[in-house]
């Protein structure tokens, strides 16, 4: 017989009750016991940053945590990271304008990851934001639309909206979405 372990923590704002196996991990918890799929299940050894996710606002490998250890902590997933009232936010719009997630499979690892930079550096480097990525691994983008949305959504943040799908410019790059929107 197992025993289960009661854990109370915040996730998302929401404060949850629940009882866990000794055993589980946050990702195992947050995907199988809460429903919460966006944190992704990548190589469960801590190499890919898929399952990275905000515990007490800073970013952690979600496959590497204990649930137990959460208990009265807090945790955001991606599934928080857009306003009640729907609304993106600003880095889910630019990765979103720019094409920055193509299969999607690292993009919650990576919108929560630049999402802590950018809580605490609101203007960083190109060479700030490759750093703070540095553990999160994409094999569909070569990455350079994926630090372009960051510093978008920096920029959006600091209320200078930079870039759209309705902006010349973007629409200038050469990509085949971007011919389409030109057409436009």
């Amino acid at each position: 017989m197992r025993t289960l372990h009661p854990l109370s923590l915040k996730v998302n704002g929401e404060a949850i009750e629940t009882a866990v196996a000794p055993y589980k991990t946050l990702l195992e918890v947050l995907r199988e016991d809460l429903g919460l799929t966006g944190t992704k299940h990548g190589c469960e050894l801590g190499e890919c940053g898929a399952c990275a996710v905000l515990l007490d606002g800073r970013p952690v490998l979600s496959c590497l945590v204990v649930a137990a250890a959460c208990e009265g902590r807090e945790v955001a997933t991606v599934e928080g990271m857009a306003g009640r009232d729907g609304q993106l936010h600003p880095l889910q719009e630019a990765f979103a304008d720019l094409g920055a997630a193509q299969c999607g499979y690292c993009t919650p690892g990576i919108l929560l990851t630049a999402q802590s930079l950018l809580e605490k550096n609101a203007s960083p480097s190109r060479d700030q934001i490759a750093e703070a990525l540095s553990g999160n691994l994409c094999r569909g983008t070569g990455y350079n639309q994926i630090f372009e949305a960051v510093e978008e959504a920096a920029a959006r943040m600091r209320g200078e909206r930079r870039v759209s799908h309705d902006d010349e410019r973007w629409a200038q790059t050469g990509d085949p979405l971007a011919a389409e929107v030109r057409k436009r």
